[in-house]
């Protein structure tokens, strides 16, 4: 069956089909506005697929003599869109009368309907009507108007392209007419022809007016630079002829020209000069263009770029105009180009890189934007990235890092923190000035997330007569002790030693003024009267207490924080108590941090607090208490050694994972085959493989299999459609269906073979469909006619706009010489996974995206595995999601496991899921229990997903 010429698609809503006489009425007998209105009517339903042949001779007659302009253009589509041949295949005699008219207005005297009219004919594929139009057609290349002629050209290419017998010396004529033109438009329009038809014609053109390329306009350029590109691409020794002349195309007045030719340079040469012109105009792009999707394209050009060893190693030289990138608001654009320098940065420039972070970071200070939070969270990644690459810039990056830590937003502070404490474990001799800048930023601290981390920080690695002051930072950052003694004369009104200190401060800054003033102010009496009132005779207004910030987070219930400090303390206790080999000293810190201890656990017993302690927060603090009153060995060793062995493993566990994942990505790269080709540069040709892949097959490639890395020869290999083949009807229907569901990212196309297994012949045989979920049908497939037995393929494209399960369903109407009769179809289940891709972030972002997702769905495991490990490899398998989870931590057997997923769809989608498995471990055909929690910003993904993992469990427990 011949496939329909492509057409004009216009979108029109559901019509109610008129009756053929009614329009015939309106085209013969309305005045123009009914006939424009009727046509458009027309039109809209033979795209819906309706047929009216009786039609085509009334608008001969009747609408193609009009002279309306409106009228012009519609036929124009009405023509291009309709039957033009009978059922035989043979041309409709009425098109003699339609070519008639279009060879006239070839002829006519406004240069509009002659290009319209040009622009009609290149999709026309009928030569036998365009045969009587050659002569008028060529006459239209010297009309005056350049309208005209470039529309020429492009019709004498597009025939001579599909008939070229029809114009046997286009490619002459053209090149004739290219060396008599001024109008860049038609130079390029001609240019393309000769580029596609005539290369060699269009190479001498391009060698006679090689130094005046500048000048030409940005039109002509781009078809120059992929003619250069092609030529070059397939006879690498032209390169030296025409790479100056792209050389000078990177300095072009259009953006366009100049992001096409620094791509056809680097594919043309790899010379360092030929990668740092290109590399240097793409970041002139990226900073000066205002688009923030043409800076993420061209950002993604220069990470291809480096992906690339030759070329890396010369784009190392350029971190510190990458880094002018930063001046983008956009925290993407920011992200990619704080992880490109960052790839890029090595020993020499990684001190100026530092610096420009810096500037950075105090640009951010005082700045309220939406983004902002993120962007220095994103500094201070990169600069802690920058510590533990490169540890000499440590010690200056550190005394930067560490004022976030009084920073309002959490993000950057945690953030600071793990790179405080990766630093202090791994670079010995920083750790006196990392504690010496901990210590001075105690107080500012103001969240209690961050003050457990440093206090865990100081009590882990403080030593000497630090610990001392520690204590004693510790104690006034809790404010007066014994607290609940402090907190019940606050209660009463009386003055706490804090508020005495600071009215002491205030009276002795009042005694050096010299002189007291009461506070008075004239009133306004109810009869008129003034009235003076004084700061005595005001009665006391109750102010909000302001706690110290440790004490603050006790009252407010949080005693997690007094938990941790508690094993501060002890820590600390324990190390001075080696330390110091005088008794009473010893005893007096011992003592000053037991009553601290058991001043937070009567705290949080007395009722102050607007929540009481936890039992788990108190049996800790007691356990702290414990271990200093009777110092066992076993209970000393784990406060003074195995937190800080953990604290190492865990670091070097995260550092061999790193590495792993490192290694994995350059064996995936280096991969080759067994039975790949060996090439040999002495046997070679001179053309293979000299210049990687041709960019123009590869993205046709991309554009056909919708992905980089499929290739045309996988997607007509019989295997991979047969696995997604769905059976529509059964084999006994009087008409099989079967169709083959190919998924390319927001589009469905559906494959539908129908089989006609009767004697009879089928009219108007229609495949109807209908969809649920966010699944639109783009148009309504075309009724065909099956003689006996024969078969015929039938596409629908379907649009996606989510990650739902959708669902396609529908029948086929057929009609024989009886009656009109319905088959109706099996539904096509579209799947999830098609959408889902695995994906990776840290356990910070994991734990915020959990908090901040509302949809949340809970699947009960029920399975025939025995196995954890298994049962986690089916469901990483089943449900396309990563595992954030170290393999260590998941390492051997004790009879449960917990794990985190994650995934995103190619919509942008975030998937989270938390796994939670156990089994009896002294039965092992036992079957694997418990329940997998998944969380979406959307109910749809969340729902979808559980829906899968059940299929998938259901599948496997049939198998077993």
């Amino acid at each position: 069956m011949t496939q329909v010429p492509c057409y004009t698609i216009i979108n029109s809503p559901d019509l109610e089909v008129p009756n053929e006489m009614q329009l015939k009425q309106d085209l013969e007998k309305g005045d123009t506005n009914v006939k424009i209105e009727t046509l458009k009517k027309v039109i809209k339903l033979l795209l819906n697929g309706e047929r009216y042949p009786g039609l085509i001779m009334t608008i001969i007659r009747f609408v193609l003599p009009v002279q309306n302009h409106t009228i012009k253009k519609l036929l124009l589509i009405f023509w291009e869109i309709v039957p033009k041949t009978s059922a035989d295949g043979k041309l409709l005699q009425e098109m003699i009368l339609v070519c008639d008219a279009y060879r006239k207005d070839l002829q006519h005297p406004n240069e509009f309907l002659r290009g319209s009219t040009l622009r009609f004919l290149c999709k026309l594929k009928e030569p036998e009507l365009l045969e009587p139009l050659m002569p008028a057609i060529r006459a239209c290349l010297d009309h005056r108007h350049s309208y005209v002629r470039r529309n020429a050209v492009l019709a004498i290419f597009t025939i001579y392209k599909n008939f070229d017998w029809l114009v046997p010396d286009g490619p002459e004529l053209i090149a004739n007419f290219l060396d008599t033109q001024q109008d860049m438009s038609c130079k390029r329009n001609a240019f393309l022809m000769l580029l596609h038809a005539d290369q060699e014609r269009a190479l001498n053109y391009l060698a006679s007016c090689i130094d005046q390329v500048q000048s030409f306009g940005d039109i002509l350029q781009l078809v120059i630079v992929e003619l250069i590109y092609k030529v070059c691409h397939a006879n690498p020794s032209e390169r030296s002829r025409f790479i100056r002349c792209i050389y000078n195309l990177l300095n072009s007045s259009s953006n366009a020209v100049r992001y096409e030719s620094a791509g056809t340079l680097i594919t043309l040469s790899l010379a360092p000069t030929a990668i740092k012109a290109a590399a240097g105009c793409y970041i002139e792009l990226i900073v000066k263009e205002s688009d923030n999707n043409v800076k993420l394209i061209v950002l993604d050009r220069l990470i291809a770029m480096k992906e690339n060893e030759n070329m890396e190693k010369v784009m190392q030289d350029l971190v510190m105009d990458v880094l002018r990138v930063l001046a983008a608001p956009d925290i993407e654009v920011r992200r990619k180009t704080l992880a490109l320098a960052m790839d890029l940065v090595y020993s020499r420039n990684i001190n100026e890189m530092v610096q420009v972070l810096q500037k950075e970071v105090a640009k951010t200070h005082n700045v309220e934007h939406e983004d902002t939070g993120k962007y220095r969270q994103l500094l201070v990644r990169t600069l802690h990235t920058c510590s533990i690459k490169f540890p000499d810039v440590a010690s200056n990056v550190i005394p930067v890092l560490v004022e976030f830590l009084s920073d309002t937003n959490e993000l950057a502070a945690v953030d600071v923190l793990i790179f405080i404490r990766e630093a202090i474990q791994k670079f010995p001799a920083l750790r006196g000035l990392i504690i010496k800048h901990l210590i001075e930023a105690f107080p500012q601290i103001k969240s209690s997330k961050i003050h457990r981390a440093a206090v865990w920080i100081l009590g882990e690695y403080v030593e000497g007569e630090l610990m001392l002051e520690v204590i004693e930072a510790i104690q006034q950052t809790l404010g007066e002790i014994p607290m609940v003694d402090a907190e019940q004369r606050r209660l009463a009104g009386d003055q706490t030693e804090e508020q005495l200190q600071q009215q002491q401060q205030q009276q002795s800054g009042t005694a050096a003024s010299g002189e007291a003033t009461i506070s008075s102010s004239n009133k306004v009496t109810s009869d008129g009267t003034y009235a003076t009132q004084s700061a005595y005779s005001l009665a006391p207004v109750t102010k909000k207490e302001k706690r110290p910030p440790l004490r603050q987070y006790l009252m407010d219930g949080d005693f997690f924080i007094g938990a941790a400090l508690s094993a501060t303390l002890t820590k600390l206790a324990l190390r001075y108590a080696k330390l110091e080999p005088d008794p009473r000293a010893q005893n007096r810190v011992t003592t000053q941090v037991m009553l601290i201890m058991s001043s937070i656990l009567h705290l949080g017993k007395s009722g102050f607090p607007s929540k009481p302690i936890t039992y788990d927060d108190s049996d800790r603090i007691m356990i702290c208490l414990r271990t200093l009153s009777e110092r066992t060995p076993e209970a000393v060793a784990v406060f003074m050694h195995d937190c800080r062995d953990a604290l190492g493993k865990m670091l070097d566990a995260q550092s061999e994972e790193d590495q792993r994942m490192l290694k994995e990505k350059q064996r995936a790269t280096a991969k080759v085959q067994p039975d790949s080709p060996v090439l040999f540069a002495q046997l070679s040709n001179g053309r293979d493989n000299q210049l990687g892949e041709n960019v123009f097959e590869s993205s046709l490639n991309q554009a056909l299999a919708g992905t980089k890395t499929a290739q045309l020869s996988d997607m007509s290999s019989p295997n991979s459609k047969l696995n997604k083949v769905t059976q529509l009807t059964g084999f006994s229907d009087p008409v099989y269906a079967e169709a083959y569901v190919n998924v390319n990212q927001y589009d469905i196309v559906l494959d539908v073979l129908i089989v006609n297994q009767t004697n009879d012949t089928l009219q108007n045989c229609t495949l109807e469909l209908a969809t649920l979920g966010d699944l639109k049908l783009v148009e309504r497939p075309h009724p065909v006619v099956l003689a006996p037995h024969d078969f015929c393929n039938i596409k629908a494209n379907v649009k996606v706009s989510s990650t739902e399960n959708g669902i396609i369903f529908g029948n086929i109407v057929y009609d024989t010489a009886l009656n009109t009769n319905v088959v109706v179809l099996n539904t096509i289940h579209i799947d999830i996974m098609d959408y889902i891709i695995p994906a990776s972030c840290t356990d910070t972002e994991f734990r915020q995206m959990w908090q901040d997702f509302e949809w949340e769905n809970k699947v009960t495991v029920n399975t025939s595995f025995t196995d954890l490990h298994e049962y986690l490899k089916h469901l990483l398998k089943s449900t396309n999601m990563k595992c954030l989870t170290p393999e260590k931590a998941l390492s051997g057997q004790c009879g449960f496991m917990a794990a985190n997923m994650y995934a995103k769809s190619i919509f942008g989608e975030n998937a989270l899921a938390n796994l939670s498995i156990e089994k009896p471990v002294d039965d092992p055909d036992s079957k694997v229990t418990g329940h997998i929690r998944i969380r979406a910003k959307s109910q749809g993904m969340a729902l979808s997903l559980g829906d899968k993992i059940s299929s998938s469990q259901k599948q496997s427990v049939q198998a077993a």
